[in-house]
């Protein structure tokens, strides 16, 4: 019986803060980043443009598995109360915080 493909998770609402919009990158494979799932990217809020893109977490294949069952997509973005840091979720319950003056995450 053949199983019916993993269905992406509802895309993350974006975080616009000091004229920069953080999204999560959905579809890093069609990036060839090696992953689905996992990354922050940034964009000036004026223009579209991309600023930079930050991995958040390495996503882990088993090649015995289909991939598209073992993607770990980013759920949800929150700026911090001091608008510091990207509180950042995974479908996991994982929990990041990724600064914003250096991009350095921690697992909390």
């Amino acid at each position: 019986m053949k199983q019916k493909k993993r269905i992406a998770p509802k895309r993350a609402k974006p975080v616009v803060h000091g004229g920069i919009r953080y999204e999560a990158l959905m579809w890093g494979l069609e990036r060839d980043l090696g992953q689905n799932g996992g990354y922050v990217i940034a964009f000036d809020e004026k223009n579209g443009e991309e600023i930079w893109l930050q991995k958040i977490y390495h996503v882990a294949y088993d090649n015995g598995m289909e991939s598209d069952k073992q993607d770990v997509f980013i759920t949800d973005l929150i700026l911090d109360s001091g608008g510091d840091a990207l509180l950042i979720t995974d479908e996991r319950g994982r929990r990041y915080s990724m600064s914003l003056s250096d991009r350095h995450v921690t697992e909390r």
